[in-house]
Formats: structure tokens, sequence, C-alpha cells
């Protein structure tokens, strides 16, 4: 492949972060938004969390088989993107049916979180067909020897950035009066800003042919071929060491801005900087592990990415407490450590296992086998963590609110358990170590 130009890396950055601002609000402020809107109970965020993961892992079969057989993935990224926004903002009107002040009960409660649920769903749907599916695979599409370190540094480092920019930003546009409409109508419509930039300046690879292999239900099934997957060893160990780490991941993270602003005490904005920053600095020093992917120490790089996590988590979960920390201020230096060392572990792992797994992709079915990733990335993950965090927060983090009423807050212990739980992920690493270097 020729060397690529500006156009290409300006597609990949800005389509990627734009993605991942949308995807920081479903992982972090959707969550927060159901505790400020709806009520304060982690089950609605648990059922969210995992229709949204079948929804995600459906599309990503459903349409990586319909862009392998039509040999495109512009078409797929453009409406995906549109699409996804729209669906963005129509998650932030579920709040009209509570009034939106977060302390309704009955019927009004189990109807707003059935809306929430729906509305998530659908517009994981179409984000998993614009990013998971079209944007991921075209830029696999485009992977080869020279760039494969860059691209796994984009991939890494854009769900960082995003998360950077949808959390300050985002704690910015919420404010201290908790304007969620605000955050997700300014989302939403740059996602589909990106969509429609996508129609006019993309292009796909030119090596991309159609992949047709017998009908489309042929075809589609094809991939659940579980014999034929697990003789990809290599693949399949490195598929279970994604699926750990982030159960592990999904377990605290999606509680993080809860954790913060209703357990610590912060409010919404400056949660935003004090997490922004903490990754901020932690992007900039995963920089120069591209060269070592590069150097084919991807396995290695894993091992230490587990590792710094379970730090970062430990951090927060041992010396973090409502009575050591300053609500009024960022200078909070063990909270901003406890962030910054997690923010590194997570970056690591991304960039040098997103690399690791696409190498070992066949050729003629790369999209499909985004979908596989996806199951392990999403969709296992997704579902068994509310399994282990749910029953954590409610009973360690119960408490009668102001109004009288029963909530439940994620609490220091949640941490704890997830610093333990993300070191499980050294045991598929190891022989997912072992075939990396048999086949090297």
């Amino acid at each position: 492949m020729k060397k690529k130009g500006f156009s290409f890396w300006f597609l990949v950055w800005g389509l990627g972060i734009a993605g991942q601002i949308c995807w920081n609000m479903e992982n972090q402020w959707f969550n927060t938004f159901v505790y400020a809107k709806i009520a304060k109970d982690p089950t609605i965020i648990s059922w969210m969390v995992a229709i949204s993961a079948i929804a995600t892992t459906f599309s990503t079969f459903l349409f990586g088989c319909v862009s392998d057989r039509k040999g495109k993935r512009k078409t797929f990224v453009a409406v995906g993107y549109i699409l996804w926004g729209l669906f963005t903002i129509v998650f932030g009107m579920t709040q009209l049916i509570t009034g939106g002040d977060g302390n309704s009960t009955g019927n009004v409660i189990v109807v707003a979180g059935l809306a929430v649920v729906l509305a998530d769903a659908i517009m994981s749907f179409f984000g998993s067909m614009g990013s998971d599916i079209g944007f991921n695979a075209w830029m696999n599409d485009h992977m080869d020897h020279e760039n494969r370190g860059q691209l796994g540094a984009a991939l890494a480092t854009q769900p960082v950035i995003g998360t950077i920019a949808g959390t300050v930003v985002g704690g910015m546009l919420v404010g201290s009066d908790d304007n969620y409409m605000r955050l997700f109508l300014v989302m939403g419509i740059v996602v589909i800003v990106f969509g429609v930039y996508c129609l006019v300046a993309m292009k796909d690879s030119p090596e991309l042919k159609p992949s047709v292999r017998g009908t489309f239900s042929q075809q589609f099934f094809s991939i659940f071929n579980i014999k034929e997957y697990i003789k990809l060893k290599e693949l399949v160990w490195v598929n279970l060491s994604l699926a750990m780490y982030f159960i592990a991941f999904n377990m605290y993270f999606t509680h993080l801005g809860n954790y913060m602003i209703y357990y610590l005490g912060f409010t919404p904005d400056l949660m935003g900087y004090m997490e922004g920053l903490g990754l901020v600095l932690a992007m900039v020093a995963v920089v120069p592990s591209a060269k070592l992917i590069n150097k084919g120490y991807i396995p290695q790089l894993c091992q230490i990415s587990v590792i710094l996590n379970c730090i970062g988590v430990g951090i927060l979960g041992l010396f973090v407490r409502p009575e050591n920390v300053d609500t009024t201020t960022m200078m909070n230096p063990v909270l901003l450590v406890g962030i910054f060392i997690l923010g590194l572990g997570y970056m690591l792992f991304l960039q040098s296992i997103s690399v690791w797994g696409k190498q070992l992709y066949p050729e003629d079915a790369r999209g499909q086998f985004e979908g596989i990733r996806i199951v392990f990335f999403v969709l296992i993950p997704m579902i068994i963590a509310p399994l282990i965090s749910n029953p954590i927060i409610k009973s360690s983090g119960e408490f009668i609110d102001e109004n009288g009423f029963t909530a439940y807050l994620p609490t220091h212990t949640l941490l704890l358990v997830g610093a333990v739980l993300v070191l499980v992920t050294l045991l598929p690493l190891y022989f997912a170590k072992k075939h990396y270097k048999n086949r090297v």
C-alpha cells in the first residue's frame, strides 16, 4: 500500500474522536443522566448496559456481513454516524417523561426506565453500524506493516481523547444546573456533521473487494462456526483476554461518574476537569508505545497495562474517601494519580490488544470478525459486569435521600473489587503470548 496522506489521517482522527465522544456519553453521562433525571437506582443502568450491548452485537454481525458482501465501508460509516447522532438527541428527550427531577416514583419510573433502555439500544445499534463495523473495518482495510503502530495508537488514544473531550466539555455543558439536554444536543450534532462529511471525503480501500460466500444466510451464519473459529487459537486467547479485561473495566468505569459526583461530592463540571487532566497526562505518557508495538512487544505491553490498571483502580479504592477529598478544587493529588495510572493502563491495553487481534483476522471476513470482537469487547463484558457491580452497589451503597427515597451509590468497595478482578486477565494473556511467540 502507498503511504497515507493528510485526508486519510484526518478521517482516522476526526471520525474516530467524534465517535468516541458519543460512546463516552453512553459510558459515562448516560449513567449520571439516569441518576439525575430518572432515579438513583443502578438496576436501570444495568438493563441499559446489557440491552445496548445486545443491540450493538447484533448490529455488528448484521452489517459486518452486508459490508463484506458489498465490499463497501463508506456508506455504513456515513449513515451510521448520522443516525447515531440523531438518536443521541432522542435519548435526552426521555427526561420529559419524569419532568427531569429524578424524584418520580411507581409507574412513571418504569415507563421512563423502559424509554431510556429502548432509546439507548437504538442509538447503540446505529453507532455500531457506523463505528464498530464501518469505521473500524475501514481502518483495518488500510492497515499495513508501516502504519500498524500509528493506527494502533489511534485506536487506543481516540477513546481517551473522546473521554477527555466528552468528560470535560460534557461537564461544562451539563453544568451545575444538570442541563443534560444541552449536552446531548451538542454532541449529537457533532456526530451528525462528521457523518455528512464522510459522504464526500471518505474513500474505501482499493484492495477491498466484495466477498460473497454463498447466500446471505449461509455467509451470515458461517461466522458462528465454532469449530473453525477455535482453530484460530491465538485469536481465541486474545479475545478472551479482551473480554476478561473489560468485564472488570465495565464493572467500575460505568459507575465512575456517579462515584465522583454522588459519593465523593464533586459537581459534574469539576469531575470532568479532574478526569480530563488525569487522562491527558496518561495519553501523553503512552505515546512512545507505538514504536514498541511496531517492534513486536505487544504481549508484554498488554501484561504491563493490566498491572497498571490494577494499581490505578486500587489507589482510588484504598485511599480516596469523601472525608479526604476537597470537592471545591481539582487539587486532589491521590485522586488524580489514581485516574492517571488507571488511564495509562487502559490506553496501553486497548492500543496493544486492538492491533494484536486485527492482525489475525482472515482477509475475506474482516467485517464479520469485527462482530466476533464485539462479542468479547462489548457483549460479554456488558452483560457480566452489571451482574457483579449491581449487587456490590446495592449492598455497600444504600442510603435514604433527602426526599425519603431509597437510593444506591457506587462506593470505594466497587473499585477494590475491580482492582482485583482485572488481574484475572493475566491468565488468558499467558496463553495468548505463547501462541504469539510460536507464530512470530
